[in-house]
């Protein structure tokens, strides 16, 4: 006899899966705790195996339940988008996504890749919010966006990332500045320099520090600034030296207004796209998503690093 599961069960089942208690799981589905555990039971009793190793208050998935619980989150995203192509007949795209994107892409690639994304799909309102990176992780687990663009890796467990498009980031000075003919930075030069850098919470900050900190003691920061146009300013008035995208300073590089200095740091990184597993994924996201990862959408593709 064929096994009477419910759709009601599924997101039960995923939801224990992921938290790990029942009580964790009545509370993100807004059930009581009971209704929740009488769920899962009535899910195992009906494919008549058990999912669920129980120590304590605690489940955790046995082999089976780990097997199945991929299959299980796939028809949950089929059904959502099953219902979604029901309320659009005509198949079009249609609505509002929020979209979080930490400054150089939100500055830098996000407005030509939207733009581009409304022309083609006129009944389409993107709402794009420019933050730091953490700022970003932080609206995306609060639920304030629907997908999240990042400089560098996403290492919060609790969000889904896939890397988009390599980037390299560049060390800046003015012409002027005494280093400006120097052929390659020592750990020497590293240490004595003056810094304007991001704010912590950057991904450019990160990955900086990521890399010169195996050099350098500590950082001689002179200032820490929110916006990369603040930061190139203040190099080009020769404050100090710089670490920035090369996207975003390509242009002042090619007229001579700021100086690449080369260094023994590994300064290559991934912009991410990222999302809340838990999040409402729509045909609108599914779209959105697919139009970043097309190569050919990508507004700098003819820059060579």
């Amino acid at each position: 006899m064929t096994p009477h599961v419910t759709f009601r069960q599924l997101p039960v089942f995923v939801c224990v899966a992921q938290d790990g208690t029942v009580i964790a799981a009545a509370r993100r589905l807004s059930l009581s705790q009971s209704a929740t555990s009488q769920s899962l039971a009535d899910f195992e009793r009906q494919l008549g195996v058990d999912l669920f190793e129980r120590l304590g208050r605690r489940l955790r998935l046995n082999d089976l339940g780990r097997s199945l619980l991929p299959r299980a989150e796939r028809l949950l995203d089929g059904m959502a988008e099953f219902i979604a192509a029901a309320e659009e007949p005509e198949g079009g795209l249609r609505g509002t996504l929020m979209v979080s994107a930490s400054t150089t892409i939100g500055t830098y690639l996000l407005p030509p890749l939207a733009g581009n994304f409304c022309n083609e799909h006129s009944e389409v309102d993107l709402r794009l919010r420019l933050r730091n990176t953490s700022d970003v992780i932080t609206d995306l687990l609060h639920f304030d966006a629907d997908i999240g663009l990042i400089e560098g890796v996403c290492h919060e467990s609790r969000l889904v990332s896939q890397a988009w498009h390599k980037d390299k980031m560049v060390i800046i000075c003015s012409p002027g500045h005494a280093l400006a003919q120097k052929k390659q930075l020592d750990d020497a030069d590293l240490d004595q320099a003056a810094w304007i850098l991001r704010e912590p919470g950057s991904g450019t900050r990160d990955v900086f520090e990521s890399a010169v900190l195996h050099h350098v003691e500590r950082l001689q920061v002179r200032m820490e600034l929110s916006q990369s146009e603040a930061i190139k300013q203040s190099v080009k008035a020769g404050f100090g030296l710089g670490c920035l995208s090369y996207l975003s300073v390509v242009g002042e590089l090619q007229r001579g207004e700021l100086v690449a200095l080369e260094s023994k740091l590994t300064l290559s990184r991934s912009f991410s796209l990222v999302w809340h597993p838990e999040r409402y994924r729509s045909p609108l996201w599914q779209a959105f998503k697919v139009f970043l990862l097309d190569d050919g959408n990508f507004p700098y593709a003819n820059i060579h690093y």
